[in-house]
């Protein structure tokens, strides 16, 4: 009895010594689909009930309304996001720390990017971008200067709040 209770309370404690590890916070990846709970598409209404973001301009009648993920708050002249009256969340951009699901953010080489996403492609005059694998209706742009990532975005192909 004293060997079955000592091996019970061992097992106890490495499953208890473990827990913290398991309880720890994994960061959502920012798409295929959105980040976190917000999800491309989503309405206006639908992304506000999220409580994972706030407005800092515009309303639920604007063209497209500009907004922050709570968790990333952006400074005065910027968003984190857009949501289009006609097509929900259309845009959200990357902040320092979030990460594709291949592991691509600000700060990455284009290198890196071109190996995560092999066709990747920079027609004339705009930014990289690439379909986002798994999101046929979405695709990721890519903001490099001196091949280092400074902005990431994912948003959806028919989006029509940036150019």
């Amino acid at each position: 009895m004293k060997k079955m209770l000592v091996a019970a309370l061992a097992g106890g404690a490495l499953l208890i010594a473990g827990t913290p590890a398991l309880a720890q916070t994994v960061k959502p990846a920012l798409g295929p689909y959105g980040y976190g709970k917000v999800k491309l598409g989503m309405s206006f209404k639908q992304a506000k009930a999220t409580g994972k973001v706030a407005l800092k301009w515009g309303d639920k009648d604007s063209g497209c309304s500009g907004w922050d993920l709570k968790a990333y708050p952006t400074g005065k002249d910027s968003v984190g996001l857009y949501i289009s009256k006609r097509r929900g969340v259309a845009v959200i951009f990357a902040a320092k720390g979030m990460k594709t699901p291949e592991g691509v953010g600000i700060g990455s080489t284009m290198k890196q990017v071109k190996a995560a996403y092999p066709k990747v492609r920079t027609p004339r005059g705009l930014n990289p971008h690439v379909s986002v694998p798994g999101n046929p209706k979405a695709h990721y742009t890519f903001f490099a200067d001196k091949g280092r990532l400074e902005g990431l975005s994912l948003a959806l192909g028919t989006q029509d709040c940036v150019s």
